[in-house]
This record gives structure tokens, sequence and C-alpha cells, in this order.
């Protein structure tokens, strides 16, 4: 697979005429990434759980940038299936296809709580609201020519030797940092079991992973201050959102990305860089069974099913 070396923002193809769906696209990478696909000619919506600060981002972008594409805002709440399901009822009437669907939004590390649905927070938001989304778009991502669907995962990713599915609803006792390492193998369970499946039944449509390496994010509101601190001087770089955003872009708009794939930066450690295919990989990430065990336990608690 051919990368180019330092792939940035003016890599990226004419997008004009598609319609992109960023998740938590009011703050961080999702930010950074809905704007480069507004400039780049994208129709993008803004999708977050906050209508308000999704507002200020959408007039944030547009004071910062001349983009070619469109913006719009609509309420999207991970944590909730049912507001899931009228989010992408909404999008459906409104756009004939989708073309990106990037599944960017996420928690890390909060302290112990559930979503509407009983899940433990970090995987009920970082998979379960994901699954469901996707699934629930899937139709009007069959009808574009060429759709792709991003999933963010984390390096973290690797930590999670598997999956108890005994404790995904605060059954046992609260590890944040077990948890969202299982929510991000999960994340990536479910790129690589939906990139089988579109492979099996000849789709023209791509499901790939990223992860935006060691960046400078809301998505460490969590972490206390000086912990974060100390946390970040273990690194010689801490990239900007802009930066971590770049894996994520390539996967969903490059002609060379691949399905099946997940991108990361190029650097040491991939803690810092440009997009390149992940070295991260350990024998969970890639068990079909695990994974086949998780997509049939995503299907039984949301209700959602794909069909391929």
């Amino acid at each position: 697979m051919n990368i180019k070396v330092m792939w940035i923002h003016d890599n990226i193809p004419d997008l004009s005429g598609k319609t992109a769906i960023v998740t938590g696209a009011n703050t961080g990478i999702g930010y950074e990434t809905a704007k480069a696909l507004y400039v780049a000619g994208a129709d993008v919506i803004i999708a977050a759980r906050d209508l308000q600060r999704a507002k200020d981002a959408k007039e944030k972008m547009i004071a910062e940038v001349k983009g070619r594409g469109s913006l719009e805002i609509q309420l999207l709440n991970l944590a909730s299936l049912s507001q899931i399901k009228t989010f992408s009822q909404t999008i459906q009437e409104k756009y004939p296809q989708v073309d990106i669907l990037i599944n960017n939004a996420g928690v890390m590390i909060p302290p112990p709580a559930k979503t509407d649905d009983g899940f433990e927070l970090q995987f009920g938001v970082n998979f379960i609201g994901h699954f469901a989304l996707t699934g629930n778009l899937f139709g009007a991502l069959k009808r574009s020519d060429a759709a792709r669907v991003v999933t963010l995962s984390s390096g973290a990713a690797i930590r999670a030797s598997g999956i108890d599915f005994n404790n995904l609803r605060l059954e046992k006792s609260y590890d944040a940092w077990r948890e969202y390492a299982v929510s991000k193998l999960a994340d990536i369970l479910f790129t690589y079991a939906l990139d089988r499946k579109l492979k099996a039944a000849n789709f023209n449509m791509i499901s790939a992973a990223a992860h935006p390496g060691v960046t400078r994010t809301d998505l460490q509101r969590h972490i206390p201050a000086e912990e974060l601190k100390g946390l970040f001087a273990q690194f010689d770089e801490v990239m900007e959102p802009w930066q971590g955003a770049l894996p994520t872009l390539f996967a969903a708009t490059d002609p060379n990305a691949s399905g099946g794939v997940f991108y990361g930066p190029d650097g040491d450690k991939e803690y810092t860089g440009y997009p390149a295919p992940s070295r991260h990989s350990t024998p969970a990430m890639n068990d079909p069974v695990l994974a086949k065990q998780l997509w049939d336990y995503a299907e039984e608690v949301t209700q959602v099913k794909f069909n391929f």
C-alpha cells in the first residue's frame, strides 16, 4: 500500500456532492475532521449531543475556513438507542445517501456510569452506540457508490485481551482504563467484522479503523490536570487535533485506503506522525470467533440488524 509521505489535508480529494456524518464533531479530532471534509466540498453533518456546542462549532468552522461544502447540525446522543434511531430516520428522510460515516465520538475513563439502555458508559457510547448508528444508516450507506465507514479506536485496544460479556453493564468492579480498552477493542472487532461482511456481499464499501496517536483533546477531561501533565510529559511530542485527525481523514477519503485496515500515525510507537497502516495487532483484535460473538451480542441488545 503506497501512502504518500507526510499525508496532509492537501491530499484530500474533491468531495463535492458527498454527504458525510461526523459524530462528536463539536470538539477535538471530530471538529478537525468535519472541518477538513467541509473544506474539501462535502456536505457535513455535525452530530453532537449538545446542540449549542454543535452550533458554536459550526460558526467557528465558518469563521476559520472557507469551505466548498456545507455544514448542518443534528442532535445525536450515542448513549440512547432510541435517539440514535430518531437521528438515523431524520438523516435518511433528508439525504438520499450517506457517503462517509465517521464514528468518532467517544468517552474516556469517566466515573462509573451507564447509558440510557444500561450499558457501561464507555462500552455503550464507544461501541454499542456506533454499532447501532451504522446499522440504522446502512441503507443510506448502501445507496452510495462507494461509502466509507471509519470507526475511531485507540492504541489502548492492545491492552484488552478479550471481552467479558458478563461485565458490560457494570456488573463487576469498575476499572476505568480496562473498560476503555475493552470498548476500543470492540471498535476494532466491529471494523474488521463489518469489512469481512461487506467483502462477502461484494459491496463497494469500506470499513476501516483509525487512531489519533497522542493528541491533546477534550477526551482527556476526566484525567486530573496534574496526572495529565505527567502523562504527556512522557512523550517527546503531543500532537494537536488537526494532526491527530489525519489518519481518520486518510481512511475516509484517500483512494489508497483499504477496508479492514487500522490506520494511525507512522512515528515511533505510533504516538505521533502521519497516516500509515497501524502496527498495533493482538490475537484478540484478530479473533473472528470473538468478533462474531460481539456482533451477535450487539445485534441482540440493540435489535439492529444490517441488511447485507
